[in-house]
């Protein structure tokens, strides 16, 4: 179900009707990370650089520091979230045309939206914090926030397996990449310097984790296969309640809209998220 959601969510960081919404409000788009900040933090308010990089995790404080700083001088949080659901609904439309009307999507879009309603919360600011605004009309922009709030509940859970496995958040990246699930240079787009990588490396050389090559050791993807399970099975609870036949379902009508979301071209083709390597 991540596999099939994510798309549908993260096409808001790549689309240019996204980059055309975020230049209205003042940000740059010569880049996607000046939009990426205040459209994923919004939901939580004027955050700073602490709270962001503590819900974010796996980003440089530096980096954080660079774009959540101007973020809310540039624009409320109010006016974001505005333009992130222009954005999307704009998106959707550019993508799916007349299908983003179609009862296909509207059933998606109702399925979705429940499996949202059971997602508990408790400890998961990013997926609490979308989950409290109001639901949009349109049964498109509901896909997209049902998908929001289910990755990020996904995510919230995640940070808590990193936790449980000791990872800071740079090391967590060190020991991602350690086993395969994207490249060093992609990692890098995340901020850290190469004397922090190199130091995250050797912490978890030290540990065992990481060969001095930057190789995952056995108890390395040992590890990080731990951190998988323990993710899903904190991210298991909204399909559980949701139940295998409408589940099933959702997964039947997703299929067009992921497919063409893939095809758009707007996605990059290696990510940080280890999808379909892990």
């Amino acid at each position: 179900m991540w596999h099939l959601l994510e798309p549908l969510h993260a096409v808001l960081y790549y689309a240019p009707e996204a980059f055309e919404e975020a230049a209205s409000l003042g940000y740059g788009v010569e880049e996607r990370w000046p939009s990426y900040f205040p459209f994923r933090a919004a939901p939580l308010g004027a955050v700073g650089v602490e709270r962001t990089a503590s819900a974010f995790y796996g980003f440089s404080p530096r980096m954080v520091a660079e774009h959540i700083e101007p973020a809310w001088k540039t624009a409320t949080p109010k006016a974001v979230l505005e333009a992130r659901d222009r954005a999307i609904d704009r998106t959707y439309r550019a993508i799916f045309g007349d299908r983003v009307d179609s009862p296909e999507l509207a059933e998606a879009a109702a399925l979705a939206r429940r499996a949202s309603g059971f997602a508990n919360t408790a400890g998961r600011p990013l997926a609490a914090a979308n989950a409290e605004l109001p639901w949009p009309e349109p049964a498109h922009l509901q896909l997209w926030r049902a998908a929001t709030i289910l990755r990020e509940h996904r995510g919230d859970g995640h940070l808590a397996a990193l936790l449980i496995a000791d990872l800071d958040p740079a090391e967590s990246l060190v020991s991602f990449a350690a086993i395969g699930a994207a490249s060093v240079e992609r990692f890098e787009s995340r901020g850290w310097s190469p004397d922090e990588w190199a130091a995250a490396r050797d912490r978890l050389t030290a540990r065992g984790l990481v060969h001095p090559d930057g190789t995952a050791t056995e108890a390395g993807r040992s590890l990080r296969q731990q951190v998988e399970r323990h993710t899903d099975r904190l991210a298991a609870a909204p399909w559980q309640f949701l139940g295998p036949s409408d589940t099933a379902r959702l997964v039947d009508l997703l299929g067009e809209f992921w497919v063409t979301v893939l095809g758009s071209g707007l996605l990059p083709s290696e990510t940080t998220l280890g999808i379909g390597k892990v």
